[in-house]
Formats: structure tokens, sequence, C-alpha cells
């Protein structure tokens, strides 16, 4: 893992490999299962305080709340728009009924979202894009054929 440290990587063999899914939703480490993912509600810690894993590799930056405007959200604004077409009710109903069921079911799934990624970014040993490997990109040969 890039940002973990040489001698984490080296003894990375030593722990098992854990499914993103199983860890991340429990906001887990993705390495050893047992140690904490989060501090605070969404504040990343440092790192595991059981195994040592740095979390300076984990980057999920908007992908949990992308995630949930685009499918936790769903229900919740079905929810309102069958209330207002059904029930026709004045504003402070949508205040009592709509909102808090909009809230919940953006802000419940956030924590085990971006705990899920993190731990898919450790398991998948993601890192910034390359079409290349950094080693087998060489300069391009100059042409011998005259042209160029």
């Amino acid at each position: 893992m890039h940002g973990t440290g040489s001698a984490i990587d080296m003894a990375q063999g030593e722990w098992p490999r854990l499914k993103p899914i199983e860890t991340g939703v429990r906001c887990r480490c993705p390495r050893c299962g047992k140690g904490k993912l989060f501090k605070g509600f969404l504040t990343l810690r440092d790192g595991c305080e059981v195994c040592g894993l740095s979390y300076d590799y984990a980057d999920p930056a908007d992908g949990p709340a992308f995630f949930v405007m685009m499918f936790a959200s769903v229900p919740a604004v079905t929810f309102a728009l069958m209330l207002q077409l059904k029930a026709e009710p004045p504003l402070w109903v949508h205040l009592l009924t709509s909102l808090p069921v909009l809230i919940l079911c953006c802000l419940l799934p956030l924590r085990p979202l971006k705990g899920w990624l993190v731990c898919s970014q450790y398991f998948f040993q993601a890192r910034e894009g390359r079409l290349v490997p950094v080693a087998a990109a060489a300069p391009p040969e100059p042409s011998t054929d005259g042209e160029g």
C-alpha cells in the first residue's frame, strides 16, 4: 500500500485478507478488522490502534455523499412526493414527516459507505490512475526511417 510505510507493507502478508464489505460497513480497520476507522462521525483516525496501519492512503473524497445523494435519497424523495400527491398536506406536515425521513435516509448510510470505500481502497490497493506502469514508461525510440 502506498502511504502505509515499508515496515507495514512487509508485515501485510501476516494479516488475513478481509472483505471490504465486512470491515467497512462495521467501520473497522481493513487489515485486522478490530481497530476503529473513525474518531468522529465521519473523521478518519490517523491509523489503527490495534495493528498500526496508517490510514494515509484513504481518500474516499465525495464518494459516500454521491452514493447517498444518488441512491439512498430516492426512497425519501419518493415518500415526500407520494405524500404530496395522495394527501396534499400543508407544509408543516412535510416538515414533521418528510424532512426527518430525508435526513435519516441521507445521514444513516454515510458512515458505513465511507468505511466501505476506505476498506475497498486498502483491499484493492487503489492509487492514482496510470495507463502504463511507471517502470515500463520509457521515452520513445527515435525514428530510423528518416521521417520525424
